[in-house]
């Protein structure tokens, strides 16, 4: 096993301008194990309650992802219901009960304190924190954090991001984070703050990469019909870490291929409800969108 992922799991009830769906399998460490595992073995550190359903569990050891971090605790699992405006672009959150999650506490099994990739998912800072006092000399960290933390938690992330290699953030929270309002700007800020490689998510318009002085742009792949974007950056986040840790190497080049296929999964993710198109998927069909992205920005330059 060479990562980890650390975040919710969820029932997730989805409203969109063309169907609802209620109580799906959703969260942070579920997108991102399930996209990761096609690259690499992970591990999920999570909290579920007594209603979380075997067939949920059956699926995520189908796709061989090492459950020894997933806590089963009294009460109801962590339940999020959101509305996408038409664009889909946009949403409401309509209600989030935390249940068993509101009192998790992340506790690393003995098996996941030497994987050397991690990465610490959308939860407090102080869990974040948790979680880095608990490895062992890791070989590459990565975080994704959001506003609300930026808001009421700024001390605590600082700390973190004084101790992980990458961080994951949309343009909004880049520039709330570093109170710049240039991009560039913001990511040079971040990257003084700890983390040395920046990647700002964009939703439809991509992702940009920033590693150190090098930077590179990850278009989203075209597509006729979205379905549903919930965890289509959690999905970005798995591919990405999954190919680095499969890879077993942190540079330029596998950093550039990190993000297409990280874009790769999420294109995937959006084609249908919670994990449904992820899960049906083979190493050929990544492949081969991956090799389509490529096709679709490649160019020669005149001479």
């Amino acid at each position: 096993m060479n990562l980890i992922v650390v975040g919710s799991v969820s029932f997730d009830t989805v409203e969109t301008p063309k169907a609802r769906k209620d109580l799906v399998l959703g969260g942070t460490a579920v997108f991102f194990s399930i996209a990761s595992s096609y690259f690499t073995r992970v591990g999920m550190v999570g909290a579920v309650g007594t209603d979380f359903p075997d067939e949920h569990i059956e699926l995520l050891r189908l796709h061989k992802v090492d459950l020894q971090g997933l806590a089963s605790m009294d009460g109801k699992t962590f339940h999020w219901g959101g509305r996408y405006h038409d664009n889909m672009n946009s949403r409401d959150t309509l209600f989030t009960h935390l249940n068993v999650f509101e009192n998790f506490s992340p506790e690393l099994p003995a098996a996941y304190c030497d994987v050397p990739y991690v990465f610490l998912g959308n939860i407090a800072p102080a869990l974040q924190l948790h979680v880095l006092d608990q490895v062992h000399n890791p070989e590459f960290i990565a975080l994704d954090t959001m506003n609300f933390w930026i808001d009421g938690a700024l001390d605590d992330l600082k700390k973190v991001l004084k101790r992980i290699d990458l961080i994951f953030v949309n343009d909004e929270e880049a520039m709330q984070l570093s109170g710049e309002h240039n991009l560039l700007k913001a990511t040079r800020a971040i990257q003084s703050m700890g983390p040395k490689i920046v990647v700002i998510k964009k939703g439809e318009h991509g992702a940009f990469l920033f590693h150190e002085d090098a930077r590179f742009y990850a278009p989203a792949f075209p597509l006729e019909e979205v379905h549903d974007p919930t965890g289509a950056g959690d999905t970005f986040a798995g591919g990405f870490m999954g190919f680095l840790a499969g890879c077993k190497r942190v540079d330029d080049t596998s950093l550039r291929q990190a993000m297409i296929y990280g874009s790769t999964m999420a294109s995937y993710a959006v084609e249908d409800f919670s994990v449904h198109r992820l899960q049906k998927l083979q190493r050929s069909d990544i492949d081969a969108r991956f090799r389509a992205f490529h096709e679709m920005t490649r160019f020669d330059p005149v001479a």
